[in-house]
């Protein structure tokens, strides 16, 4: 039985605790045992924010050890992993100790605040030998996965074209400083220059314009170009000035030689160029419960990360840096 210890108990905590109760549920050998935040007390009781729904609005942990010091924990419990769901800039310096400590870790996106504490994790767990993932669910979700396997078979030919977005309202909090967040190019939009990266291999070179609307928060609307060989021609657009009764929106479109494939709010679609459009069967679960799945069954066999492998998600980071710097310079092309 995998015994796993969660680290934040705010709105990403939660939707990990849901996936691992569910998992518990469908038979996996897992156990969530130790929940541990400063302000367990508080939140316990709370609701938290986030962009999409929870399954609760408050929880019931009475069957849980509850911590607010990781160290308390790490003593208290006999744990193989440990999720952590905290503030960007705690992820690199946690990891990095957790894996010297033995554990296996889950650590939520964005890897780290820069690319050099990206590079420690990857060296801490090749070190180790210990089990790294970062949570770039979008490698998970079924859309998604759906659109990799076009891609990697070749069933509609080579693409020619994409778009990628996602849009919310501003968060709150701590995300608001650029400094700590990186703004939205680093929170929010790392997880469609994730999607770029994982179908399509690093690019040669980035183009960003970027806007900052909400003071002291980075970028918080942005546009990307990506620059491949082959030329084909990929963009990701951000935007957390969403206001009003808008909501959370992202999806794609991706052009095919054969066909285009479009993720909007009325789901997937398929539109071959030579028969009529459909919308494929999907996996019922989202990207959350994919990743967590994925990364239990590999620590329970003893297999390799294989879809979202830490050189792989550092790879993502250091794109979102050549991002940045070109946007900071009004979009000069900047090599990767």
């Amino acid at each position: 039985m995998l015994k796993i210890g969660l680290i934040g108990f705010g709105f990403m905590g939660r939707m990990h605790f849901d996936n691992y109760v569910r998992l518990q549920s469908e038979g996996h050998p897992i156990k969530l045992v130790a929940i541990c935040d400063i302000a367990i007390e508080q939140l316990k009781n709370g609701k938290a924010d986030g962009n999409m729904a929870t399954a609760q609005e408050t929880y019931d942990l009475s069957e849980y050890a509850l911590y607010d010091s990781v160290d308390a924990m790490l003593a208290g419990e006999q744990l193989d992993m440990i999720d952590i769901t905290l503030p960007t800039t705690l992820h690199a310096d946690l990891t990095c100790s957790l894996l010297e400590k033995g554990y296996h870790v889950f650590c939520e996106k964005p890897m780290a605040r820069t690319s050099d504490e990206g590079r420690r994790m990857v060296e801490a767990a090749e070190r180790t030998g210990r089990k790294l993932q970062i949570g770039q669910c979008l490698r998970f979700w079924p859309a998604y996965e759906y659109l990799k396997a076009c891609v990697e078979d070749g069933r509609y030919g080579e693409v020619t074209a994409g778009h990628f977005y996602r849009g919310s309202g501003a968060p709150k909090g701590w995300f608001l400083n650029g400094e700590l967040s990186g703004g939205a190019l680093l929170d929010m939009h790392i997880h469609d220059t994730d999607i770029v990266n994982w179908l399509f291999g690093k690019p040669e070179r980035v183009s960003t314009i970027g806007r900052n609307v909400i003071p002291g928060s980075g970028f918080d609307a942005a546009s990307t170009n990506y620059g491949f060989a082959d030329g084909k021609v990929v963009n990701a657009l951000v935007d957390w000035t969403l206001e009003g009764d808008y909501g959370f929106e992202m999806g794609f479109r991706v052009n095919f030689q054969g066909a285009n494939i479009v993720l909007g709010k009325d789901g997937l679609t398929v539109n071959p160029s030579d028969a009529p459009g459909f919308k494929p069967e999907l996996a019922a679960h989202d990207g959350y419960y994919g990743e967590l799945l994925s990364f239990t069954n590999a620590i329970v066999k003893d297999e390799a990360i294989a879809v979202c492998s830490p050189q792989s998600t550092l790879a993502t980071l250091e794109i979102v840096e050549a991002e940045q710097q070109s946007a900071e310079r009004g979009g000069e092309w900047v090599k990767l």
